[in-house]
């Protein structure tokens, strides 16, 4: 597991499949997330092709912009959907929510870790 700021061509070109997490900020993915792929990308364009992945977005109402700039990175790559998008929805609307910090509730967590289980579960069995 590495932080997008963290992550390196060499350790992507070395795992089987990625979970991409990030959240949505003004209907987009973040900024470090945005880094990742504007960094990685075109070294990596034509080296990972038919690899799985999945998508994880913590987003105020929506998380589908964030989710759509993924999917067309992803089909760059040629990576291939392991999982439906897990998008959370905190309902952050104003400033102060917006700003806060956030805790996901029990029942999101158990969400993401069952992602996380299914997408190395299917790995490992050569699913994906």
């Amino acid at each position: 597991m590495l932080r997008a700021q963290d992550a390196t061509a060499e350790a992507l070109l070395e795992a089987q499949g990625y979970l991409f997490c990030c959240p949505e900020n003004l209907g987009l993915m973040t900024g470090a997330m945005k880094e990742f792929f504007d960094g990685m990308y075109y070294p990596l364009l034509g080296r990972l092709e038919g690899r799985a992945y999945a998508t994880m977005i913590a987003a105020g109402t929506d998380g589908t912009g964030a989710q759509r700039q993924i999917d067309r990175i992803a089909t760059g790559w040629r990576l291939r959907r392991a999982a439906e998008p897990l998008i959370i929805r905190n309902g952050a609307q104003t400033p102060e929510d917006i700003l806060a910090s956030k805790i996901l509730s029990d029942e999101a967590l158990q969400k993401c870790c069952e992602m996380g289980q299914a997408l190395t579960g299917g790995i490992a069995l050569g699913v994906f």
